[in-house]
């Protein structure tokens, strides 16, 4: 990332202080698509505002990505609340997609949690509404946020310990693999099969370039996914945007609950 991205987060951190009252943040999550009603139980809002009254913030371009920034207090952690992202495939570049990450590690936070709507790859043991702790990732889109001679050690991208402790608020959830593509296209069931074949347990269009920013700024990072479809290819029928925001809401209750749990043990 150049000088001038690093530069446009800090500014942005300040307007975020400003606008908020509070100095420094513990915790940011990224609300990805369907995943607003699951936002909405960690609790009243300190404020909230269109993220675009901060530098560097994109409108939103994507159904159920509401673009807008809450903080919220929830169980003594101050929590940084983005109501959706910018995909790479919106063709804005890369420090436009980490831009929140970024804004974040700038204003302190030192926990991130990511969460992405998904496919899943693994229909023999996930149906449409289950959450999947992401174990690891593999970065797909042929891009990342560093560059340069920035080496980067990424194995543990996602941390074992934010893991166990989501474990101890629902046992029953699984892990996986996250594989990321650029989009807006779904994947066609030969790029299933592909990535079936790599290890992937689950796909999406986001996260990973969010998850390396993030573990650059020495952030630790918790991975979510909520399986929104089975992907191309390995059930009946076509892929729509609709089907993925529906999942959302029918499965806000329970991730809610999960969020809202987990945070005061961060």
């Amino acid at each position: 990332m150049s000088n001038d991205a690093y530069a446009l987060a800090e500014d942005a951190a300040e307007r975020l202080r400003a606008r908020t009252a509070i100095e420094s943040f513990d915790v940011a999550l990224v609300m990805g698509s369907g995943w607003v009603p699951a936002a909405d139980a960690l609790g009243t809002p300190v404020a909230e505002f269109p993220v675009t009254d901060l530098p560097g913030f994109a409108p939103p371009a994507v159904d159920g990505h509401a673009g807008r920034l809450r903080a919220v207090r929830v169980g003594g952690r101050n929590a940084l609340v983005f109501l959706g992202r910018t995909h790479l495939y919106e063709g804005l570049g890369v420090d436009a997609v980490v831009h929140g990450v970024r804004t974040a590690l700038a204003a302190e936070v030192r926990t991130v949690i990511l969460t992405n709507a998904a496919g899943g790859l693994r229909p023999e043991t996930q149906k449409v509404g289950d959450p999947v702790l992401i174990s690891d990732q593999l970065n797909l889109t042929g891009a990342n946020p560093l560059t340069g001679a920035r080496f980067l050690d990424l194995t543990e991208v996602y941390s074992r310990r934010l893991r166990a402790l989501a474990r101890e608020v629902d046992p029953s959830l699984a892990e996986g693999v996250y594989a990321a593509q650029r989009g807006p296209t779904y994947e066609t069931p030969a790029e299933i099969r592909m990535m079936r074949t790599l290890g992937a347990d689950v796909v999406g269009m986001s996260t990973v370039l969010e998850a390396i920013a993030a573990r650059e700024g020495g952030a630790e990072v918790l991975g979510i996914s909520l399986v929104t479809n089975i992907a191309s290819g390995l059930a009946e029928g076509t892929l729509d945007h609709e089907e993925v925001l529906a999942a959302g809401r029918a499965a806000a209750s329970r991730m809610g609950h999960l969020l809202a749990t987990l945070l005061p043990k961060i």
